[in-house]
């Protein structure tokens, strides 16, 4: 039955995955962030307010294998914070916009959505996540980098 799930989702991935990537902020050569007290170091703020906002321009994590996801996911919240300090509180709530990858097995990679809410408020945002191709890891618009 596992393998008959398998082939389904593997065959619904390639059959909804379009010929071309609509992703414009991929770059091979960007180097991942060190991991420092379980937290990515990020230097840099996002110049784009697309970033990471927009699934055209994802946070770039990869290439992971699947069960890397959540720990590296972690590492980037812990390196953030809300605009007036606040801790950050996030989920996985969704798996959108299927497109061709070369680092990936079967050819294909999807986005991973996070719901992300600042800790005392009720405002919550979604961010895309891209764990199939590398990029350049800042903090996305409206939150804040923790100093370490």
């Amino acid at each position: 039955m596992k393998a008959l799930t398998t082939l389904f989702l593997l065959l619904f991935l390639y059959s909804c995955t379009s010929t071309k990537s609509t992703i414009k902020n991929i770059n091979p050569n960007a180097i991942r962030p060190k991991v420092v007290n379980n937290a990515f170091v990020i230097s840099e703020y996002a110049k784009d307010s697309q970033y990471g906002y927009d699934a055209d321009y994802p946070i770039n994590i990869g290439p992971l294998y699947d069960t890397q996801e959540e720990q590296n996911i972690a590492f980037f919240f812990n390196a953030l914070e809300g605009p007036k300090g606040e801790k950050i509180v996030y989920q996985k709530t969704a798996t959108c916009c299927p497109f061709p990858s070369d680092t990936h097995g079967i050819g294909a990679g999807t986005l991973s959505i996070y719901e992300v809410v600042l800790e005392g408020t009720s405002k919550k945002i979604s961010l895309y996540f891209n764990i199939y191709e590398r990029g350049q890891i800042v903090c996305p618009k409206g939150l804040n980098i923790k100093k370490q």
